[in-house]
Order: structure tokens, then sequence, then C-alpha cells
């Protein structure tokens, strides 16, 4: 049986019909027999809702295969295996599908490198291979993972495996940072690799230049690790992270993946492909792999039609998370589904820029207008955003709750599930993980709780998504947001004549969502579908197509919307906003309107119910209040003016544009060279990413203050970007602390930094920010392990590589609203991050600090004096 698919030739593929239904019948009775792969048509992939696990971290179903005696194994150390396994997996299927997932991603199953000495970390991940075409040990056997797929598949399930095609393990480095014109030359085997000194699978032994004949084979690209990732040659060509780079121009090379990966779908019935690293590979290697007619390897998506997978899926990995209003990385993207010509190439990729600006909105308080503009950019630039997976973390990030709360986290779930794409769960969220690559066996306990408050409500998202199809085959209009502050938001989505329409208020408070005109149908009646805490009432839209109500603080809310109807008499007051005077406001200023004599009215600015104005028109129907602009510290910033009465009265939109001038208030400087530690014997990382660099160094701290607001100038030696990281700098965690004097309590312990701050100052608010995160806190709850309440809106950033300096904004709400700013206290210090502070050891690793035991240290390389405001 399977050497009659394996002799499949690219004749046979182009027959299709008859031949590819008889083909696919043999192999389903034979995998029904036990005898090998049971192969199922392929699924509408918009239709499906995917779990995501890393093997190693999810369940240990055969502990004998745990250790394999390589010093890989330690449970208790991150960087080690901890033993998950595919028959773990086979035993968690009533979990995973008792959530709402239709499909399971797994990351590489593959052989692989099981631990690198010289960078102290291990393969358990499965993104080292060492050969493509067999398990590794630790997962299980070949006869497992067939037997994950016919499980999967007796229950209506789709597998997806995660593959590599831009590089195997790290076995070789070069000395020198430029690339050698002789391969041979500078070229160190890693010895430090175990079980393998190289590659298994032919062709990819041939790793060693100095041998002729595996030199001129040019398997791999024979270049150091990429430097700037800002050179495409550098992205494409060089080694990521020491990971040996493969020469996907090489036709031997694309055969030998084509082959390697196309037998995971003949052998075990593979239903769809994640790429890794998608972005290390040049596009147009992926119209090969996919399409190729070469009769020995033929292309991914021949050999998946010849097992009967019409719609076989394949999304790659681009890690391009744009900035808010960006779209620079979403172009990326596009450029990886479709080249200059409009030709396809992958069919999805890995929606990052929607998980940025999800994470933007939900978890750090920004503006909900930045999901809006993310929605609009996606179905603008790609041709199918229903087929990238989206997603609000995974094994690459910080966890969701890791800096937002568990609100945020129903609200951004809430929210791929009823926007295009392919909605993605990752292991141990919906059991409320922080780690990011934490067990769920971890310690001897049992994480599987189906009766966990945020296991619920995720089987109450994925049903709502399963059955109403509008929201996987449908187009959003945003017809609400707010481009100042954490608010409403709110889309329509619509799909074969059925609307439904979805609102959030981000925020802390009472938000009113007022739509515009013309949004929804004039009188419709709006049926409850689903709430995130509570099911929301009906509601009637307005005779000019606006709905106008009151939002609980974060809440999330769905409704059927009907058909329109001629609008009743409404008993709503009419409310007139008068136009405010051109251009930007300097200041607070006057507002005034019309409304009937006597009638009460709120004045609303940027949304906010909770400090809205109670006012009531005078005899004459006249009323006028001054607006209080202190908190708009922003220029850029537009925020919103409306009239609105709870009896449904709502007045037209006026927008402006304030500019306050900063007050410098405080600044100190930090002595040059002084980054190694409390005690001055710490040393950076030995990677040569790290090496002649002092990006820890901190030089300087200027605060100035607007509005209660603050703005923090932090100066460094120097600045980094070498990971390509979104915040715009890597090589640097940065960790802030606030000190308010009119409050009592707080926290001296600086949490999973070990230590505490100097001057017996006591933190209340903690800001955490590296080039992937930032994160803001209060110090309930905060523990030596704990970073204590997460909080939003948190700090805003920028940038600025030419003078070193990391400018950071953080609101006035996000201190409490302080009457003043006296007496505050301000400590920072500088470390890396990686999923929680990266380690010190007696002896520097090549991503891990050195100089101490780490046991009662400070994880701190430079750290200011303690700077008092005047």
């Amino acid at each position: 049986m399977r050497s009659e698919i394996k002799g499949l030739n690219a004749r046979a593929l182009r027959r299709g019909g008859c031949y590819l239904i008889s083909l696919w019948c043999i192999a389903t009775s034979a995998a029904q027999a036990g005898e090998g792969p049971r192969h199922l048509p392929s699924p509408d992939w918009r239709e499906q809702i995917i779990y995501f696990l890393m093997t190693d971290r999810f369940e240990d179903g055969e502990p004998e295969n745990n250790d394999q005696g390589a010093g890989e194994y330690d449970p208790e150390n991150p960087a080690k295996y901890h033993g998950g396994d595919i028959s773990g997996v086979r035993r968690r299927l009533d979990y995973i599908q008792g959530l709402g997932a239709t499909a399971l991603w797994l990351t590489p199953p593959v052989a692989n490198q099981w631990w690198d000495g010289s960078h102290g970390y291990g393969g358990y991940h499965g993104y080292w291979a060492t050969d493509f075409k067999a398990v590794d040990a630790h997962a299980g056997t070949l006869k497992d993972y067939q037997g994950l797929a016919r499980d999967l598949h007796g229950r209506g399930l789709y597998l997806v495996q995660d593959i590599v095609v831009n590089h195997m393990g790290n076995f070789f480095a070069y000395a020198s940072q430029n690339a050698p014109k002789n391969p041979a030359h500078g070229y160190m085997e890693n010895t430090d690799s175990r079980p393998d000194h190289k590659p298994r699978q032919w062709p990819f032994s041939l790793n060693d230049p100095r041998v002729p004949t595996e030199a001129k084979a040019g398997i791999y690209h024979w270049t150091p690790a990429i430097a700037d990732h800002s050179k495409i040659e550098q992205e494409q060509g060089w080694q990521l992270g020491d990971l040996d780079d493969l020469n996907t121009e090489n036709p031997a090379v694309r055969r030998a993946l084509r082959d390697s990966h196309g037998y995971w779908i003949r052998e075990v019935g593979v239903d769809a492909f994640r790429v890794d690293t998608a972005f290390y590979v040049p596009p147009d290697f992926f119209r090969d792999f996919l399409y190729s007619d070469d009769v020995k390897a033929p292309g991914i998506l021949r050999v998946a039609e010849s097992t009967g997978r019409k719609g076989f899926h394949v999304f790659g990995e681009g890690f391009a998370i744009d900035p808010a209003f960006g779209e620079t990385g979403a172009r990326k993207i596009d450029a990886y589904m479709r080249d200059g010509k409009g030709q396809k190439l992958l069919p999805g990729m890995l929606n990052f820029p929607l998980y940025g600006s999800l994470g933007d909105v939900f978890a750090r308080g920004q503006p909900s207008a930045v999901l809006a503009a993310r929605i609009a950019s996606m179905m603008r630039l790609h041709e199918n955003p229903w087929l990238m997976p989206s997603f609000i973390d995974n094994h690459d990030v910080d966890r969701f709750l890791a800096g937002g709360d568990e609100a945020g986290l129903k609200q951004a779930l809430l929210a791929i599930m009823t926007l295009p794409g392919i909605p993605t769960l990752y292991y141990g969220t919906e059991q409320g993980f922080r780690e990011p690559r934490a067990a769920m066996f971890a310690g001897g306990r049992d994480r599987f709780d189906t009766k966990a408050p945020l296991y619920r409500y995720v089987q109450r998202a994925t049903a709502l998504r399963r059955e109403n199809r509008v929201f996987s085959h449908g187009r959003p209009s945003v017809l609400a947001d707010n481009p100042a502050a954490p608010g409403a938001l709110a889309w329509r989505m619509d799909h074969a004549g059925q609307s439904l329409l979805v609102a959030f208020n981000t925020g802390a408070a009472e938000a009113l969502l007022a739509t515009e005109a013309g949004g929804l149908p004039a009188g419709a009646r709006l049926e409850p579908l689903f709430g995130i805490d509570a099911q929301p009432e009906a509601q009637r839209v307005d005779a000019q197509g606006r709905l106008s109500l009151a939002l609980p603080p974060r809440s999330g809310w769905v409704w059927r919307v009907g058909a329109a109807k001629a609008a009743h008499q409404s008993a709503a007051p009419a409310l007139l906003l008068e136009p405010l005077d051109a251009g930007e406001q300097v200041g607070d200023f006057t507002a005034a309107g019309r409304a009937p004599a006597g009638a009460a009215l709120k004045l609303v600015v940027d949304g906010d119910l909770a400090s809205a104005q109670d006012l009531r028109a005078d005899a004459q129907g006249r009323w006028r209040a001054t607006v209080d602009t202190r908190a708009m510290v922003d220029p850029r910033r537009e925020h919103r003016l409306v009239a609105w009465s709870e009896a449904g009265g709502l007045s037209e939109t006026r927008r402006f544009q304030v500019r306050w001038p900063w007050t410098p208030l405080a600044e100190l400087s930090d002595p040059a060279g002084d980054d190694r530690g409390p005690r001055g014997d710490y040393r950076y990382p030995s990677d040569a990413s790290w090496q002649g660099r002092h990006t820890l160094d901190i030089r300087g701290l200027r605060v100035s203050s607007s509005g209660g607001a603050l703005k923090l100038d932090v100066r460094l030696a120097e600045t980094a970007a070498i990971w390509n990281p979104p915040q715009g700098f890597d090589h640097l965690a940065l960790t802030v602390f606030f000190q308010n004097p009119k409050l009592g309590g707080g926290a001296r312990l600086m949490p999973q930094q070990g230590g505490e701050l100097p001057e017996a100052m006591r933190w209340h608010y903690r800001l955490r920010l590296h080039g992937w995160s930032n994160a803001w806190f209060s110090h309930e709850g905060a523990s030596a392990l704990s970073e204590g309440r997460p909080l939003s809106p948190g700090a805003e950033l920028a940038v600025d590589r030419a003078s070193n300096t990391l400018s950071l904004l953080i609101p006035a709400a996000s201190l409490g609203n302080p009457k003043t700013l006296t007496g505050w206290k301000i400590h920072l210090n500088t470390w890396d991050y990686d999923g929680g502070y990266k380690p010190l050891n007696a002896r520097a690793t090549a991503h891990g600090f050195g100089g101490r035991s780490g046991e009662g240290d400070a994880l701190a390389m430079d750290a200011s004096a303690v700077l008092t405001l005047p």
C-alpha cells in the first residue's frame, strides 16, 4: 500500500478524478485495518479552530522514553526535555476536543539535536532537526504518530505538523562575523552537540566544507550568525541563532525537503503544515516546495492531492509585529502569500500584526482604534485573511497573562473567534498559564481541569464561532472605536445576508458605544447572542442607523442584527453640540450646545462615562461646560466629544486635538562602564551578539511631566536591534519602579530579579520592558515570583537609536491620576528577559549571564540611583 502511494508520479497526479479517489479509498481501508495512515479529504480551513501544543510540555504518556542518556532530560530545567510525548497527546484528545478545537498543531516530531552545550539549551521543542524523516525518540515512534493521526481522524479532527525548511540544528559555526570566501576558513564543528555532531539524514549530513566533496555539494550556505536582520542577504542566507542555514536555492536541497516533508503526508496522514521561520528563506522557494512537478519528489500540494487532500493547508511563520497603525510587517507577510505579480505562494501566514494589536488593546490599554485600524488593514492588504491563523500568544512570545489580565484575555479570545482567520489556541491558555513553555503535567500535577473557569469560557467562545458561520466566512466593518484611549470598539460581520454585531469596552470604566449613522439597519432589533460575563439586553437601532448605549467595563457582547424596520417615534431628546474652534486646542476649552429646555444630558469625552459631566439645558435650551484636557498629553491623538442622553439622544461627534507643554522635573547621570552587577563581577553572555556591546549600561535619566503624566527619557551607552524586535530594541530588559509618597504599603522585593530596592524604596507601580513585551503592574500580589497585578494602560514607547534613548510616556491614569508628582521616587535597572529574567550562573553561557551562582544575587547588570521628584 505504501509503495503504491510512494510510486505516484506527476502524470498520475494530473489524472485526478477517479484515480485519486480510488487511491484515497485504498489508503482509508488500509488504515481501518491498522495497516497505515487514514487519509481524509481536506476540510474548509476557514471553519477550523486549532489547538497548538508543544509535545514535550503537554503530557507524558511513556515515562520510559524521557531520558535518552545524553544529559538532556531534567523536568526542573526549562532548557531541557520534560517528558511529554505523542502517547500523552493521544491520552488527552477528549480534553482537546471538549474545548472546541477541530485541529491539533504539534511542534516538529522529527529527530532532533537533544542538547547543545555551546548554548546550554536543548532541542525539546523540535526545531533543531538531525533527521527530517524520523520521529524523535523522546516523542515516540512512527507507529505512535500514525496512531495519533488515526485517532484524530476518527474523531473528525485534523492534524497540523510544524516543519522547518530553513535550517538544521547547530552543528557548526564560524569564528568570523563575515561570510568566508572559502567555506573551510573559520569553520568550527560543535563538539558540544548531543547525541550527534552532524545530521543523520543525507544530504544534510554533508555539512563539513573542509571535505571538498561536501563543500562542492553546497547543501549549506556556509555563513556565520545573522548580525543585522535589516540586511536581506543575511536574513535569507546566514545562520539564525547559529542554526545551520540550508542552501534553499540548491535544487538538491529543495528536492530533499520536498521528499522529507511529503513523507509525513503519505506515511502519517498529516492534514496541514505550519512552516517555521519562513522569512529566512526566499519567498520563491515556496512555489517550488508546494507545486513542483518533480516525479521523484513532487511538491507538497501534489503529494497531498494524491491522498485525497485537495485543500491541504500550509501556513508560514513570519515574526513581524507592526507598531500601532503601521503596515511594514504586514506587507512583508503578504509577500510570502503572493508575489509581486499576484501569483500564489503560501496559502496562509500567521497573523502576527493582528496578534500585536490584540495585545496592545486588550493587554496594554492602547486606544481601541489601534485594533480597529489593524482589522481594516488586514482586510485591505491580504487577499485571503480567512486562511491566516490568528492567536493571542504562543511558544515564542510571552503568555497573554504575563502582562495582561483575565478580563483582557477573555476579550482577546472573543475577538479572534469573531474575526476572519483561523483561531489558534495555545495549550495552557485555558488553564490560565503565565509561563510560555510550562508543562501541563509539571510536578505531578494534572492541569487538565475541564471545570476550570477559563476552560468553560473557551468552550462557549468556540461554540459561538462554530454555530455561526458568519464569523468564519464573513467580512468585518468597524462601526465604532476610540482613537484616544481604551473604550468602545465594535464591528459588524456580514455573510450571506446575515449580520452579527460584536462590541467591546476595553477600558476599566463604563464607556459609551456610539456607532456612526448608517452603520446598522435603521430600526433593526438586535437579538442577544453572547456575553463574556452576562448576556446583553436586546437593543433597537435608531432611525439614523445608529446605536448608542453604555458598555460595562471590560465587557464583550454579541448580537444578531435583524432587518431594517420603520423606526417608531423616539422619545429621545434632540441634542446639538456646537462646532469647536478650528485647529488644535491649547489647554481647557468651553463646549456649548442645545437641548430641549430642562433636559438632562451628559457631556462625554472620549467615551468615558465615568468622567462625563452631568448637565441640564436651561429655559432657552442652552448649555455650556468646560472640557478638562489635563490628561490629554499626546498631541497626535484625536479626541472626541459628544452630548448624550440616557433616554437615547445623541449629538453629532466633535473631534479635537490638544497640546500641553512638558515641564522638566528632574535628571540624573549614571557612570559609564558600571554595567557589571551590584558587586562589579557580573559578565555579559558569551554569544558574539553580546560581546563588545554595552546595551545594559545606563547613562542617564530625564523626567518630565504634563497634566499628571510622566515622560522618562532613558539614555543608554548603546542600543541594539539584532533579533528584529517589534519594540525596536533588544539585548536589554528595562525594569522601572515607581513609589507614590501618598500611598502606604508597597513592595521592596524586585519580582523575579531577587534582592530589594535600594534606599528603603517601596514600589507601587512597576514597568517591565524588553524587545517583545511591555507590561505594567501594581504592587498588589507581588512577591519574589509574582510580578504583581497587571494594569493598563501601560507605557508608550519611542526608541531613538541615534541617541541610544528609550522614551517612555506613562499616562496619568496609569499612575492613579495623582494630584501631584512631588516626592515620587523612581528607580530603574537593566538585565535581559526571555519568558522570564535570564539566569545568572558562575560561568556565562551563550545567552546567560555569568559571574556568580545566582542564588541570592540580584539580576541587575546596572541600576540607577533612586531619583526623587521635586
